[in-house]
């Protein structure tokens, strides 16, 4: 990216870009508006103020903010919870910028990335399918009775049996036209504006097809949040969800953008910019949005690459809700339904769905958790449970390996010894037993590294053991405790304990926890071969 704020060096590709990325989310802003239960100009909003904002102080030239999958999923259910009050429930996507805005400023940014990909794939997976089965029955001319997964599901076999045909022909058009269009037709005029276009005019001629209705014209008014105490928590909760779906969507679009582009995004800085934008947005009656996948790259294939062509996609569908939002009323429920099934299908890891079974199993399984919770549960819930499991898994394998090499199981005796270190080792191998760390101790295998070791000393009846340090870098308590233990064990039972290549950070926690009371300065040698030394001069003379 430019040093200077506005780069200028790309202003026709951002144009053209800009432009166009603006003609493909009319469509897809009108129908998460509708989705999200704040009526289609709330979308046409939200992408206005959060895709012009974000733009304008994100860190991600060439990303195209607005209302996504994931954030639409979470709003329409605050929305419901809510009983539709404007205060609360844009109070809701106030807090969630502000939060992001947090984020950004704290440098969470890089934090948020370490989401790993089978949750990511799973939770992303899980809200294409909530938004297929959520339009489902609107595809037959049919609006579920109640919010959410279940009622919408619920609603399906009744709309099956009796279907509304009209809207079930547009509706059916309308997939086979977003499924269908062919690429270089599309470079021209997208998919879901063309069907967005040819569905509305068959419908003039349908009779009791269900519609969008009356739509606001000009500029938002200014909607003035509050929370109210019995309302508080699950604003709060709400806007998290939100602020951290967000962030995730975004910095996930932002490394798309970057591999596209061959260029570095600014993680705190993009989620500052989005965080502006949901702030802004919650003022103004827009749903909540994040960096779109698809518009990015729509973007950047025609020419886009800097914040104006983020900022012009902005100003063109402002110029549609002041000039042509009267016409936007005659949109049929089933082309949006349509549309919103196709934006689905592409949330859905399609790509590692026909792939996962010949890679690990256990991902697999994680990524079929999170989908299962996504749906069935909430989003917060599959992501929090997916990153834990994950992340104790990994534990547990790192464990694993250190445990089996404390174990001597791995065969590896010469522990990549020097010539002048293997000439003195192997004089003393069957008194002493050499024991490398090999970096820094998991706290995953602290617990049974002490048992490990004292079942290799005993294995061998070693007079000494040597514990090499050289590649711990840091130690927690964890594993100061685990030292001790094995410290302690071998002083019991006779062994002398030598030490080398303790590191003066290292050295602090032992000291500072009592855990060298069996590991004297006097023991402590700056190399393995001083070391070595030492133990064969005891050994020889014992």
């Amino acid at each position: 990216m430019s040093g200077k704020f506005f780069d200028t060096s790309n202003l026709r590709g951002d144009v053209y870009g800009g432009l166009t990325a603006g003609v493909v989310a009319l469509p897809l802003a009108l129908a998460f508006g509708e989705a999200s239960g704040a009526g289609p100009i709330a979308g046409v909003y939200g992408a206005i103020i959060v895709g012009f904002f974000a733009a304008l102080f994100g860190g991600t030239g060439s990303q195209i903010t607005g209302p996504t999958g994931p954030m639409v999923v979470v709003f329409a259910g605050v929305f419901s919870s809510l009983s539709g009050d404007p205060s609360l429930v844009f109070a809701t996507v106030v807090l969630a910028g502000v939060i992001q805005i947090a984020f950004g400023v704290l440098g969470f940014g890089q934090y948020i990335r370490l989401v790993p990909y089978p949750v990511v794939s799973g939770f992303m997976s899980g809200i294409g399918c909530i938004i297929i089965a959520l339009q489902l029955a609107r595809l037959f001319g049919h609006e579920p009775a109640g919010s959410g997964t279940i009622p919408a599901l619920l609603e399906v076999p009744n709309a099956v049996s009796d279907p509304h045909f009209g809207a079930l022909f547009v509706g059916l058009l309308t997939l086979a036209m977003v499924f269908t269009w062919p690429a270089k037709w599309g470079k021209v005029v997208p998919a879901p504006l063309a069907a967005l276009i040819t569905g509305t005019i068959i419908g003039l001629y349908i009779e009791g097809l269900p519609i969008l209705g009356d739509i606001p014209t000009g500029l938002p008014g200014l909607v003035v949040p509050t929370i109210e105490s019995d309302t508080a928590i699950i604003i709060f909760e709400a806007a998290f969800i939100l602020a951290v779906l967000g962030a995730i969507d975004s910095l996930l679009t932002s490394l798309v953008a970057d591999n596209m582009t061959r260029t570095r995004h600014n993680s705190n800085r993009e989620l500052i910019g989005q965080g502006l934008g949901n702030t802004v947005a919650g003022f103004f009656g827009g749903i909540p949005g994040a960096g779109a996948t698809m518009r990015t790259v729509v973007n950047i294939r025609t020419g886009g690459s800097t914040k104006i062509s983020g900022m012009l996609h902005s100003l063109l569908l402002l110029a549609v809700v002041v000039v042509l939002a009267p016409l936007a009323e005659k949109i049929p429920h089933a082309v949006l339904a349509g549309i919103l099934v196709k934006v689905g299908y592409d949330i859905i890891d399609i790509a590692y769905l026909k792939r996962a079974h010949k890679g690990p199993r256990f991902d697999l399984m994680l990524m079929a958790l999170v989908l299962g919770l996504t749906v069935f549960v909430d989003l917060i819930t599959a992501v929090l449970a997916g990153v834990v499991i994950a992340a104790l898994a990994f534990v547990k394998q790192i464990a694993d390996e250190q445990l089996r090499k404390a174990s001597g199981a791995d065969g590896e005796e010469d522990h990549s010894l020097s010539d002048e270190e293997a000439a003195i080792y192997s004089q003393i191998s069957d008194d002493i037993t050499l024991f490398d760390f090999g970096g820094p101790l998991s706290f995953g295998a602290a617990a049974d590294l002490g048992h490990q070791v004292r079942e290799r000393v005993g294995r061998h009846d070693h007079k000494a053991l040597l514990l090499d340090f050289s590649q711990v870098s840091f130690m927690d308590v964890s594993a100061a405790r685990a030292v001790e233990t094995i410290t302690v064990d071998a002083h019991s039972s006779g062994k002398r304990v030598y030490a080398c290549g303790i590191r003066d950070e290292v050295d602090g926690v032992l000291s500072g926890l009592g855990v060298n009371e069996y590991l004297s300065a006097d023991m402590q040698y700056p190399t393995r071969e001083a070391a070595l030394r030492a133990a064969s001069v005891w050994i020889k003379e014992d």
